[in-house]
C-alpha cells in the first residue's frame, strides 16, 4: 500500500474549499432538515424496523425451505442474493429502507458535508486529470440518490470551474422502490422521465441542475468513457461465501433445514469441497474462518478495465478490513443485531468488505489507494474547516447542536469513524510526475490524490 504522506494539496482546490463552504451558509442549508429527525443516534449505521411478520407468515422463508428442500443446502451467497433481492418478495426490492423513516441510516442522510466532500473529491481529479471536456458521475447503488444530489450541488455551484465540460449522472439501481425515491430528489418527479422497462436504460431523464440522468440495473450498461464511480455502502450487501478451515481442508458454509424445527434454518459444513471452495479460497491464507465475495471481484474488475481504457477513478466507502478479519455476516432489525437466519427477509444482511480481496481482482490494472478510515479521510478533505465555517453562520442553538451531532456520528472513532473506510482506484499514471497536467514546468510531481493525503487549508 502506499504510504499515506502529508502534501500540498492542488493549489487551486482550497479557494474551491471554501467557496463550497460559505456557499452552503449563504444558500441555506438542507442539512438542518435532514439532521431534525434525531432517530440516526446509534453506534452503528445500519437498522431493521420492526415488522408484524411472524415465521409462519414469512413468504420469504417458504420460499427458501422450498429450495432447499429441492435442491438440498444453499450457499450464504445464494441465501443473501434471494433475501436482498428476489424480485418478488426481497428486502431491498420494493420498500425504501433508508433513512429516520426506513430501515437504516448512512453518511450522505446524517450530513450532506459528506457527499458534498466526495464532490470535492470527484472535482479534484478531473482537474488532476486536465479538466476532460466530458466526464460521468456512476454511482453504484445510489440508496435514496442522497450522496448524487449533495455532489451535484457541488458541481452547480462550481459550474465556473466545470462549465466548459459535459456531465452526464449514470445510477446503477435494481430496486424499482428506491428508483423512484431517487427520482423524485434529483429531477422534476417520474412524470418527468422517459421509461422503458425492458430496457438496458430502463429510465432517463434530466436533473434539477439540467445534467442528463439514466438508470440502469447492471454496471455493464452504463456506456464506457471517462468516468467518477462512486459505490457508498454498496459492496457490503453483495453476496458472500463463506469457509471453514478444518482438518479435512477448506469447507464451505451452507444453509440447510433444522432437522427438529422444519421451520427454522441452520448453518451446516459442506461433506465435501464445493466449487467455490475450490475456486475461491487463497490455499495461504493463515485464517481459520474467510468470506469472499465474487460478484464484488467481478464488479473491481470491470471497474479496473474502464478506468484503464478510458481515464476516471472510482471511490469505494464502505464497511471493511484488510485481509484480517473472519466471520463479519449479521443481520440488523430493530436497531439491534438480529439472527441471519431468523425471519428472513425482515432485515437487513450485511459483511465486512475485504479490501484486500478488492485489491487482489484490479489484477494490477490500476493503483489502488487504502482502505483509510473514514474519520481520516474526511479530515484530510478539510470537515473541520467545513464545520467551522457553518458553525460560525448558525444563531440558533438547536441547529448548531445538530451540526455537531451529526459530525460526531460520523467522525467518531466509536462510532461510524473508524468502521468504515475509503479505497479508490485510478490509472496507474496518475501517480506519476506530471501525468495528465498542463504544467510548463518540466518534470513536475503529480498533485495528490485527495483525501489520501492531507489536505493544507
Amino acid at each position: 500500500m502506499m504510504r499515506l504522506i502529508t502534501m500540498r494539496f492542488l493549489p487551486g482546490l482550497k479557494c474551491l474549499c471554501r467557496r463550497i463552504s460559505y456557499d452552503i451558509c449563504r444558500r441555506g442549508s438542507p442539512v438542518y432538515g435532514r439532521l431534525y429527525a434525531g432517530q440516526w443516534m446509534r453506534s452503528c449505521s445500519r437498522t431493521s424496523e420492526s415488522t408484524k411478520e411472524s415465521d409462519h407468515d414469512n413468504r420469504m422463508l417458504k420460499h427458501l425451505i422450498s429450495k432447499i428442500k429441492s435442491t438440498g443446502p444453499i450457499s450464504v451467497a445464494e441465501y443473501m442474493r434471494e433475501v436482498l433481492t428476489n424480485p418478488i418478495t426481497g428486502y431491498y426490492y420494493y420498500r425504501d429502507v433508508l433513512g429516520a423513516q426506513g430501515d437504516f441510516i448512512t453518511s450522505p442522510e446524517i450530513s450532506q458535508i459528506f457527499g458534498e466532500l466526495l464532490g470535492v473529491w470527484c472535482v479534484s481529479e478531473w482537474m488532476a486529470a486536465g479538466k476532460p471536456k466530458t466526464f460521468q458521475l456512476v454511482e453504484l447503488g445510489p440508496g435514496r440518490g442522497t450522496l448524487a444530489s449533495d455532489v451535484l450541488r457541488v458541481f452547480s455551484q462550481l459550474r465556473s470551474v466545470l462549465r466548459e465540460s459535459e456531465i452526464s449522472v449514470h445510477l446503477v439501481e435494481v430496486s424499482p422502490k428506491l428508483g423512484e425515491v431517487q427520482a423524485q430528489l434529483l429531477t422534476e418527479g417520474e412524470q418527468h422521465l422517459l421509461h422503458d422497462p425492458s430496457a438496458a436504460i430502463y429510465k432517463m431523464g434530466t436533473t434539477k441542475t439540467g445534467l442528463p440522468i439514466s438508470w440502469y440495473r447492471d454496471l455493464q450498461d452504463v456506456p464506457k468513457g471517462f468516468s467518477f464511480y462512486l459505490a457508498h455502502e454498496f459492496f457490503d450487501v453483495l453476496p458472500i461465501h463463506k469457509f471453514q478451515k478444518t482438518k479435512q481442508g477448506w469447507r464451505e458454509i451452507l444453509i440447510d433445514i433444522e432437522p427438529k424445527a422444519p421451520k427454522k434454518l441452520r448453518f451446516v459444513l459442506a461433506p465435501s469441497g464445493t466449487l467455490a471452495s475450490k475456486t475461491l479460497i487463497q490455499r495461504n491464507d493463515e485464517r481459520d474462518h474467510v468470506e469472499i465475495c465474487p460478484e464484488a471481484g467481478v464488479i473491481i474488475q470491470s471497474l479496473a478495465s474502464r478506468i484503464t481504457e478510458d481515464g476516471g477513478a472510482a471511490l469505494i466507502a464502505d464497511y471493511g478490513h484488510n485481509g484480517t478479519k473472519t466471520d463479519t455476516f449479521r443481520g440488523f432489525h430493530g436497531h439491534q443485531l438480529h439472527e441471519v437466519l431468523t425471519a428472513p427477509g425482515t432485515a437487513d444482511l450485511t459483511a465486512d468488505v475485504d479490501f484486500s480481496y478488492l485489491r487482489q481482482m484490479t489484477e494490477g490494472k490500476v493503483t489502488s489507494l487504502g482502505p483509510i478510515e473514514q474519520q481520516q479521510f474526511l479530515k484530510n478533505m478539510g470537515i473541520d474547516v467545513r464545520l467551522q465555517v457553518l458553525l460560525r453562520n448558525v444563531s440558533d442553538p438547536a441547529t448548531h447542536q445538530k451540526l455537531i451531532d451529526a459530525y460526531d456520528m460520523i467522525m467518531n472513532p466509536e462510532k461510524m469513524g473508524k468502521r468504515f473506510k475509503f479505497f479508490a482506484l485510478l490509472p496507474h499514471n496518475r501517480l506519476m510526475s506530471g501525468a495528465g497536467m498542463k504544467t510548463e514546468k518540466h518534470g513536475a510531481t503529480a498533485p495528490p490524490v485527495a483525501g489520501f493525503s492531507e489536505l493544507q487549508l
